[in-house]
């Protein structure tokens, strides 16, 4: 599967309903950057958690449980949880649609045109499980894999939204610019940077979705990935980069 290199969406479905200056961020900064990973890859404990560790930034991984990457480097995703890092839910399997363009990889079990909305709460709430055996946590995200949420009988985030404190792509009282979004593939890190510069211009948060890092799908280079992390580091009076988790918490509780 080879997607969009740069795709850009519109995560909130209902923007307005809060402006962005009304959300103070911890320090005073401009905007937040949330710094997320998916798929449980090899090269995100080699090179990802390595670079963040370095300059002391902390990022969102969203495991797929059924990841051989999982059992077999168990113990280390147990370590980035202890240093700060946010194990978020990608579901066990990553079902996605088979309809949708570019999605002949997804095997028949995995197609959410056939799956129900029972079915993914079913799923989604295993995963929960599985994560808390791993880091103890009990509050948690959540990104859907491929953003695929219809199911043979509706969207199924709503089934699943009591499990979260937060979902990508399901935020409905946030401001218009909490919703730059990014998913990388093969771009330097000046792209990188400039993107953040552009997108974080009026405020609000901002995500970038890594892949591979180094290595594996949809990757940059590691490079590229030190590149972005440095500039964060030396302009955290600009960005608040931490987890989604705590970004949204943070987030919440000003909406209260």
């Amino acid at each position: 599967m080879k997607p969009v290199i740069w795709l850009f969406i519109a995560l909130l479905t209902c923007a307005g309903l809060a402006q962005a200056d009304t959300f103070k961020w911890p320090q005073g900064q401009r905007a937040a950057v949330s710094l997320s990973y998916d798929d449980a890859l090899n090269s995100q404990l080699d090179n990802a958690i390595p670079a963040l560790n370095q300059f002391n930034l902390r990022g969102s991984f969203y495991l797929t449980l059924a990841s051989e990457v999982v059992p077999a480097r168990l113990e280390q995703w147990r370590a980035a949880a202890a240093q700060g890092h946010e194990l978020g839910n990608h579901t066990l399997f990553h079902p996605c649609s088979k309809s949708q363009p570019g999605t002949e990889w997804v095997k028949p079990y995995n197609d959410m045109d056939s799956r129900t909305r029972e079915q993914m709460r079913e799923e989604v709430m295993l995963a929960n499980s599985f994560l808390h055996a791993i880091d103890g946590e009990t509050l948690r995200t959540f990104t859907p894999p491929c953003g695929h949420t219809q199911t043979a009988d509706g969207d199924y985030l709503n089934t699943v939204a009591d499990l979260f404190i937060a979902i990508k792509g399901a935020e409905t009282n946030l401001p218009e610019v909490f919703g730059s979004l990014v998913l990388p593939d093969g771009q330097s890190g000046t792209e990188l940077i400039n993107f953040v510069k552009q997108e974080a211009a009026d405020g609000g948060l901002v995500h970038i979705i890594f892949h591979g890092i180094g290595g594996d799908h949809l990757a940059v280079s590691d490079q590229a990935h030190r590149e972005l992390l440095e500039y964060l580091d030396k302009n955290r009076d600009l960005y608040w980069t931490d987890t989604y988790r705590n970004i949204m918490t943070h987030v919440n509780e000003q909406l209260d």
